[in-house]
C-alpha cells in the first residue's frame, strides 16, 4: 500500500512538474514573439508590400486584390467612416486605384514591420502622388496593413487609413 502510494504522488508531482514547465515554456514564447524580429518574415512581408506598390504602379488591379484575404474576417477603417469589410474594400481598391493614370511618386515613409509569428503589420505614413487624368491628388495617410502569412504568402486582412495631421 505505501509503494502504491508513493508511485501515486511520484506520478502526480510529475504533472504538476510538467504543467510547470509548459507554462513557462508558454511564457517563453510569448516573450519571443513579442520581441523577436523574425528576419525572413520581415523581409517576406516587405517584398509583398513592395509587389502591392507595384500592382498599383502597374495598373494590375487583379494583382493588387490578390493580396488581400477576402472573407467575413476582413475589415477595413478609412476616411473617420465605420468600419466595412471586403466587398466594399474591393469595391473601392478598384475604382480608385483603377482610375489612377499616373503614379508619380509612392512614398512609404517611417516605414515598420513588426511580425508576431504568423501575423504582421506594417506601419507607414503616405505620401502618395497619384494622377486622375491631369489632377492631381496626394495622399498622406497614417496606414496600417495587417498581414497573415497563409498558404499563398501573407496576405492583407485589415486595412486602416486615417489623415496624417501636419502639426
Amino acid at each position: 500500500m505505501k509503494t502504491k502510494l508513493t508511485v501515486v504522488l511520484i506520478i502526480i508531482l510529475s504533472i504538476v512538474i510538467t504543467g510547470c514547465d509548459t507554462e513557462d515554456d508558454n511564457q517563453d514564447i510569448n516573450r519571443n514573439i513579442i520581441t523577436y524580429e523574425f528576419p525572413e518574415a520581415k523581409q517576406q512581408v516587405l517584398e509583398t508590400f513592395g509587389a502591392i506598390a507595384q500592382s498599383i504602379k502597374d495598373g494590375d488591379m487583379d494583382k493588387l486584390i490578390s493580396f488581400h484575404a477576402y472573407g467575413p474576417k476582413f475589415t477595413e477603417f478609412k476616411n473617420g467612416q465605420p468600419r466595412n469589410g471586403d466587398v466594399a474594400n474591393e469595391a473601392h481598391e478598384r475604382s480608385v486605384f483603377g482610375a489612377v493614370t499616373e503614379v508619380v511618386r509612392f512614398a512609404a515613409d517611417d516605414l515598420q514591420i513588426a511580425v508576431y509569428g504568423e501575423v504582421a503589420n506594417l506601419t507607414f505614413h503616405s505620401d502618395f502622388h497619384l494622377k486622375f487624368g491631369d489632377d492631381l491628388v496626394i495622399v498622406n495617410d497614417q496606414i496600417t496593413l495587417l498581414f497573415v502569412n497563409t498558404s499563398d504568402g501573407w496576405k492583407m486582412v485589415h486595412e486602416h487609413h486615417a489623415p496624417l495631421s501636419n502639426d
